[in-house]
């Protein structure tokens, strides 16, 4: 279940309460008049199934709410009503199912920014795969996956390409470009580091790495496991299940490979840098594909985006 928390203006209010009353799903409808300040308005609360939140808020933007007034939805982690459980039997599809393509744009938008901490972290996973490697660790380098952060721009491409977001799309990419970027010069220069002190050394990386030597040797299963890994990203965001993200950051070999690529880099084998750069635009590659190939199936399933596009969106045709 969601809860929706609207505030809403005087004159829109018999409307959004119609709209609510009759939408399938919807229940535990409150009505405080006059209860909002900023902006000024009627607070308006009620519960709706997850698989008729969609349409409903699609709905709610319509009516132009979004712009004057408020739109907030919270998912219910506890709902103990006998209502609540026949809004959710009467509401069609599953709640697991359903998708919220406002609630998914906006997450993607958060999480595609590049901001400091996001290249902190990516930067840092980095250097933490760059240990792996080196020391041919496998702990090393599933830690260094499941800190990285790049499945949140790499969502984003996603949803801009479905959604028609230029905009979207354009910072998702420069996130991921620049983030890469960076990352990888950062650990080029904290490999020589760690060198000065000793504590790597070029026979290391050319040593037998029974472990880690798959970062630089990409094959058919490289993509395969990016393609799975690209549909059970987008699954469990569509779905709430952010839990199972953790099993998507340590399936595919993004940071790896970049870390790879920047150590052998600092040492001069152009071999392995060309291998783990492949390794890492095939990872990156299949997991856009598949992620957005998941959504577009998502989308005709449930005829998603009904709602306003997000902005700097094409609108869609019919």
């Amino acid at each position: 279940m969601l809860h929706l928390r609207l505030i809403v203006p005087a004159d829109l209010t018999d409307r959004v309460v119609s709209t609510l009353e009759r939408t399938v799903g919807a229940t535990h409808l409150v009505v405080v008049p006059g209860a909002a300040r900023d902006p000024a308005g009627d607070l308006v609360l009620c519960d709706v199934a997850r698989e008729a939140g969609d349409g409903l808020i699609g709905e709610l933007h319509a009516l132009g709410l979004d712009e004057k007034g408020s739109i907030a939805a919270d998912n219910i982690a506890l709902s103990l009503s006998r209502r609540a459980d026949q809004a959710e039997k009467d509401a069609p599809g599953e709640g697991a199912d359903a998708v919220l393509w406002e609630q998914l744009a906006d997450a993607t938008h958060e999480e595609s920014t590049l901001s400091v901490t996001y290249l902190a972290f990516l930067t840092l996973a980095t250097m933490i795969a760059a240990c792996g490697v080196v020391l041919d660790n496998a702990i090393l380098i599933v830690g260094a996956m499941a800190v990285g952060p790049e499945f949140g721009p790499l969502a984003g491409l996603c949803t801009a390409v479905v959604r028609r977001s230029a905009r979207l799309a354009l910072r998702s990419l420069a996130a991921l470009l620049a983030g890469f970027a960076a990352a990888m010069v950062l650990t080029t220069g904290f490999s020589l580091l760690m060198n000065a002190f000793g504590l790597f050394h070029e026979s290391m990386l050319e040593a037998d790495r029974p472990n880690t030597s798959f970062i630089f040797n990409p094959d058919l299963f490289s993509l395969v496991v990016a393609v799975l890994a690209g549909i059970a990203g987008m699954l469990s965001l569509t779905s709430a299940k952010s839990g199972a993200l953790v099993g998507v950051a340590i399936s595919v070999t993004t940071v790896p490979a970049a870390a790879n690529a920047a150590v052998a880099l600092g040492y001069g084998d152009l071999n392995q840098v060309w291998g783990s750069s492949g390794q890492l635009l095939i990872n990156l590659g299949g997991i856009i594909a598949a992620g957005t190939l998941t959504l577009l199936v998502q989308k005709a399933l449930w005829g998603g985006g009904r709602g306003k596009p997000v902005p700097g969106t094409v609108p869609e045709s019919h």
